[in-house]
């Protein structure tokens, strides 16, 4: 039977997604990890995971100018929208006799308008490096993550290559939860990581930019019809935003999952590399219990054991 899936995503950075699934990758049984906010990936702070395997992301293309070929005639900077193409020496431009350009590989968009017009053939495309992928060991199970390289694109590539792992690792290993950390935001990334999920979570807190976020981002789960849940993360400092938040969730037809406090040992049980819930005392740990229970029901998954 294959493993359900849940993605937890949020419509900004810092609402504790991340402090979420740690916890929930210590209560789930057996589960599988995956980290799929390449951009910012930091699971790995709590989870400490051991590296088994290091595999190459390729991304988009970038143009690259042979010097011996390139005669300087200009031809490639001028056609450049996006202005990539710098004189390889001083005194290159204008051309006065022979002269080698080069290409920025940070500011090129590898569209290939260079190549098609060279008139000497001097232009090649050629895949880019764009990242790296892992496959890890933690103390709750395999940990899949990434790192996408500075200025690269192809984000939602890469974090389709991490969910796929996940989900084949899942299987061999007969999980029966890929537990997915997703990206912030509403973009590419974040469609690449909710798609063909069984269950999003929503995590937001209780602030005006909050309600619109999470407004956001339950249109993106209607829009691929994903069932979601919603939890307020530090509720207790916005009661009165929580409570309309709850409502306009229950409006929308989607689950309300519930509330955490707002807690210190969440920072503390990360700087230590643990769980929240792996921390003795944590007056956030059973509200983030609680809502795990919510999960395994929406899921069908069998209810496990607390950590601690």
């Amino acid at each position: 039977m294959p493993a359900k899936q849940i993605a937890v995503i949020s419509g900004k950075g810092g609402t504790g997604k991340t402090s979420l699934v740690a916890s929930f990758a210590a209560l789930a049984e057996s589960p599988v990890m995956a980290d799929c906010d390449v951009d910012a990936p930091d699971l790995h702070l709590v989870l400490r995971p051991v590296v088994r395997e290091t595999h190459p992301f390729s991304g988009g293309l970038a143009a690259r100018i042979d010097p011996d070929r390139c005669t300087g005639c200009g031809r490639c900077r001028e056609l450049c929208r996006f202005g990539a193409v710098e004189a390889a020496r001083a005194g290159a431009w204008p051309p006065g006799g022979l002269a080698a350009f080069r290409v920025d590989p940070l500011a090129c968009e590898g569209c290939g308008v260079c190549h098609d017009h060279c008139p000497e053939g001097a232009v090649t495309l050629e895949r880019q490096r764009a990242g790296t992928w892992h496959v890890s060991s933690t103390r709750f199970g395999p940990l899949v993550h990434a790192v996408l390289g500075v200025a690269q694109e192809n984000s939602g590539k890469l974090v389709a290559q991490v969910r796929e792992r996940a989900r084949e690792l899942a299987q061999e290993r007969g999980s029966p939860v890929v537990i997915v950390d997703g990206p912030p935001g509403i973009g590419c990334p974040v469609i690449s990581s909710i798609t063909g999920v069984d269950l999003v979570l929503v995590c937001t807190e209780p602030t005006p930019s909050g309600r619109h976020d999470l407004d956001r981002v339950l249109d993106l789960a209607d829009h691929f019809r994903v069932p979601a849940l919603v939890c307020v993360n530090k509720a207790d400092l916005g009661p009165r935003v929580t409570e309309e938040m709850a409502a306009r969730v229950h409006g929308r037809g989607a689950g309300f999952a519930g509330t955490v406090p707002y807690d210190e040992a969440v920072v503390e049980a990360m700087m230590a590399g643990r769980a929240l819930v792996e921390r003795p005392g944590a007056l956030a740990a059973p509200a983030v219990v609680a809502i795990w229970r919510q999960v395994e029901e929406a899921l069908g998954l069998p209810a496990r054991r607390a950590a601690g």
